[in-house]
């Protein structure tokens, strides 16, 4: 069977090989600071031959984020457009039948593959129907903020099944193609594709991703926090996304 094909639901044990296989999706632009982190927390899981490729699809980098790429192994593309094109002309090069989106500068605390193999597993043996998944939002950073801000975004996932971006998304290349990918937007691809999901078609999984705090030290954690709810809001009330880009910075 090609990689990539539409596998057939029956047991793992039955299963070939390359329906276990992910291929990792990861946006870019200027990531120099984070992406070396994001990349070697999918070691372990490159080693046990889960993760079989990874693709960076740049926004037109000026620093070092392509050779970081280069060194690591990954495939890279550069891509004019926003952060909703790059993630789908990454899907359309992805080879694999599992798709990983991943922020570069978000990383996965150790042994995020083996909870996520479970998802893997129960689907391609038919245990549950054609599901996504995204990762535990974490912050690198220390106090009462970072741990409040934490909460509020897992009570708006346990309510809404609403994570965004920075908490990765985990789906078979099969619903992908089913939901209609991604689109392509400047802003809020990420609430986009989650409104296209569903609620019962998208689980929490307890792994961490630890994303960098630096935007919001930079901000302020309130002041962002309420800028990112202002963005979602006038996403709600259909403000074209680019006007929306703007407000958000």
């Amino acid at each position: 069977m090609l990689a990539g094909a539409p596998a057939p639901i029956v047991r793992r044990a039955l299963l070939p090989p390359q329906v276990l296989m992910i291929s990792v999706i990861i946006p870019t632009l200027n990531a120099q600071s984070g992406l070396a982190a994001t990349l070697t927390a999918l070691v372990p899981a490159t080693v046990a031959g889960i993760v079989r490729e990874v693709i960076i699809v740049d926004g037109g980098s000026t620093d070092r984020t392509e050779l970081i790429a280069d060194q690591a192994g990954a495939q890279f593309l550069a891509r004019s457009g926003g952060r909703g094109y790059q993630l789908l002309q990454g899907a359309h090069r992805a080879r694999f039948p599992w798709l990983l989106f991943l922020h570069a500068d978000t990383v996965l605390e150790p042994g995020w593959e083996r909870e996520a193999m479970a998802l893997v597993d129960a689907v391609n043996a038919g245990k549950r129907p054609l599901t996504a998944a995204a990762f535990r939002f974490a912050l690198d950073d220390a106090g009462l903020a970072p741990r409040a801000l934490e909460r509020l975004v897992r009570l708006r996932c346990a309510l809404f099944r609403l994570p965004y971006g920075d908490q990765g998304l985990l789906l078979p290349k099969l619903l992908y193609t089913e939901i209609g990918g991604y689109s392509a937007l400047p802003l809020m691809e990420d609430v986009d594709i989650a409104r296209k999901l569903k609620r019962r078609r998208l689980a929490m999984l307890q792994a961490r991703a630890v994303t960098d705090a630096q935007r919001f030290r930079r901000s302020g954690y309130v002041r962002r926090s309420v800028r990112n709810l202002a963005c979602l809001t006038l996403y709600f009330l259909r403000m074209p996304t680019n006007v929306i880009a703007r407000i958000y910075g």
